[in-house]
């Protein structure tokens, strides 16, 4: 008899073609960025410093996803693709590394962006929920990382709106936001499809600024002008816009979208600094808090249809009846469908008659 060998292990479930292709195209604009603005636009972070970032993301993530798929049994999803499968798992890691160290100032502290890095790549390992049978994380990784460092070092800041065009100018500086702009429409109206979460946040981030002036006194072209930043369009094209911390529905999206900006003007308005990280991260965590709800909800409804079809009691209105212990029905006189040749009733025949006339 031939010795029987354990199948080998699975890898983990992959990025359908279109998100992979989305994560290419947002790693290469980030990187291209990155490069402009060290040597054209005027980043003031150490040039160090986005690859001490981006050896810590690539560590984290590497690790993190070994021990995942040992504990899983599974073949690590950065293997069997050769050199261009673990460019692909790394995409993820980049851009979120990439993202915390340019969004961030910590003077000379290279430690805590590092620490933000950490938490942002190690996030999506606990923050976690279930989605449609599977466990995604659901908060925002280079938000989350950005909001830590703003919450535990009150020293900390985000990097100056200036440094993005501190270098140009001569209409340059208007052609920079122009250009993320363009190509992140079309990076999110082709591939993310979030245009309806972009409206939605514009929208209510217009609106709450009108609001925030009606109600508290605030400047409302001074609260306006905030979407004419960089810092903003980058904020709205790459980062709010993360297929796999938003809703893919377009209500959803809308919802995500309007509760960010809803949020955020209710932490301007309690003097809340760097409300867009918190307000994202906010939302987020409720989002979170919804899909675990409605997992148990339903889990509780499908054991609940279970019991009612076990103990031969219909299910209620809007509980599906599970399958595999549903029971056959029974004919007029009792019996099994199919199990006896039962004549029919007279009231049957009459059932019958109407339902094929109104069929033809």
């Amino acid at each position: 008899m031939p010795a029987t060998h354990p199948p080998a292990p699975t890898a983990g479930p992959r990025h359908n073609p279109k998100i992979v292709t989305a994560l290419r195209r947002f790693a290469i604009s980030i990187s291209v960025l990155n490069i402009v603005g060290y040597t054209v636009l005027g980043f003031e972070q150490p040039w160090l410093w986005p690859l001490f970032a981006l050896a810590t993301a690539y560590t984290v993530e590497i690790a993190l996803e070994a021990l995942g798929a040992r504990a899983d049994k599974r073949a690590p999803r950065f293997r069997g693709g050769g050199a261009r499968g673990l460019i692909e798992f790394l995409y993820p890691a980049h851009i979120t590394a990439l993202a915390v160290n340019m969004l961030t100032y910590v003077n000379d502290q290279v430690w805590v962006m590092v620490f933000g890095v950490v938490v942002a790549v190690g996030a999506k390992w606990v923050l976690r929920a279930p989605v449609r049978g599977r466990m995604r994380h659901f908060m925002n990784p280079s938000n989350l990382g950005i909001a830590v460092i703003l919450l535990l070092f009150p020293w900390a800041s985000i990097a100056p709106p200036y440094q993005f065009t501190e270098y140009v100018d001569g209409g340059i500086d208007w052609l920079v936001p122009a250009v993320i702009i363009a190509l992140g429409t079309l990076l999110n109206a082709k591939l993310t499809e979030r245009m309806w979460l972009i409206l939605a946040w514009v929208g209510g981030f217009a609106l709450q600024a009108l609001i925030r002036g009606l109600l508290f006194d605030t400047s409302i072209p001074a609260a306006l002008a905030m979407m004419t930043g960089v810092a903003f369009v980058l904020f709205t094209n790459y980062m709010i816009t993360d297929p796999g911390t938003t809703p893919s529905s377009r209500w959803g999206q809308i919802a995500f979208g309007a509760g960010v900006a809803a949020v955020y003007g209710l932490l301007t308005a309690l003097s809340v600094a760097y409300g867009i990280f918190f307000a994202t991260a906010l939302v987020c965590g409720i989002r979170g808090a919804f899909l675990w709800v409605s997992d148990i909800v339903s889990r509780r409804r499908a054991e609940e249809a279970q019991a009612d079809a076990a103990a031969g009691t219909p299910p209620p209105p809007g509980h599906p009846r599970p399958a595999d212990a549903a029971t056959p029905p029974a004919c007029g006189n009792g019996c099994a469908e199919g199990a006896c040749s039962c004549p029919a009733r007279p009231q049957d025949n009459e059932a019958n008659d109407r339902r094929i006339v109104v069929s033809a």
